[in-house]
């Protein structure tokens, strides 16, 4: 990947979007992670007005510790006009839970709960967004938004624009090595911080994403799980369930249309 160009090409597709928009600039939620650094990072590149949300819902702190410093990194880095709110959601989250009826399926409600998380912080960029004229920015990379459906509908998923969508999670780290990212973000295990905990993505997914964009790969190369044995074979076969039960979140919301003739 020629980096450089990547980035000066990402910079100048923003910069575009935004002027086509008529919109005043970007917001972003910081979660200490990778994909929301280099975003924010990228953003602030432009030149327009950029806004940090941190959004704790029971957050680990090592979580929130990264977010603060990037945070302070953009400032000091940037010219940019930087701004950062912390949001606190953990009350109004907890406020949702006990109005919920109890179920005793504790798996399912414990993911619903980490999706409604998703959701509350996408409702609260997206306050900001419109208190502003701002474009809420994505941080889904192209393996988590294309390839394993790695994110909440409506939630992370619901955004504006997406900077670093058609990037692998690999491509994200190098432009992270080029930017000068802090080194604690970029050596902190990937984690969606939805659980109130300190379980990683790969926990959840089963696989590193190393190996799940080497499975992307290879199904774009049109392989099947029999070419395969031991490792590759069981990642392959994560990765396509994972693509298969995640469909309803990658393709267009099926619409019903109506045949002309029951319209006449």
């Amino acid at each position: 990947m020629k980096t450089e160009k990547v980035v000066q090409y990402i910079v100048s597709w923003l910069k575009d979007y935004i002027e086509t928009s008529h919109q005043k600039g970007f917001v972003i939620g910081i979660s200490g992670g990778i994909d929301s650094a280099v975003t924010s990072t990228l953003c602030a590149m432009t030149g327009y007005p950029l806004l940090n949300l941190e959004m704790p819902i029971h957050q680990e702190k090592n979580q929130a510790t990264r977010a603060k410093k990037h945070i302070e990194w953009l400032k000091n880095n940037y010219s940019t006009p930087i701004d950062s709110i912390e949001v606190e959601l953990t009350s109004t989250f907890d406020s949702l839970v006990n109005a919920l009826p109890k179920n005793d399926n504790t798996d399912k409600v414990n993911l619903a709960l980490a999706n409604t998380r998703s959701r509350l912080r996408m409702t609260s960029l997206y306050y900001f967004a419109g208190i502003h004229n701002y474009l809420v920015a994505g941080t889904g990379n192209k393996v988590e938004d294309f390839g394993v459906g790695f994110y909440t509908k409506y939630g992370d998923g619901g955004v504006d624009l997406s900077p670093i969508a058609d990037l692998m999670k690999s491509e994200v780290y190098e432009i992270a090595r080029y930017l000068g990212i802090n080194t604690d973000i970029q050596q902190a295990k990937p984690t969606d911080g939805l659980f109130g905990d300190d379980r990683s993505d790969e926990d959840q997914l089963g696989a590193s994403y190393d190996e799940l964009e080497w499975a992307m790969r290879m199904k774009e190369d049109g392989k099947n799980a029999n070419e395969f044995t031991g490792r590759e074979k069981e990642v392959f076969e994560i990765y396509l369930r994972l693509n298969r039960i995640n469909q309803h979140k990658m393709v267009p919301i099926p619409v019903c249309e109506i045949p002309k003739e029951l319209m006449k």
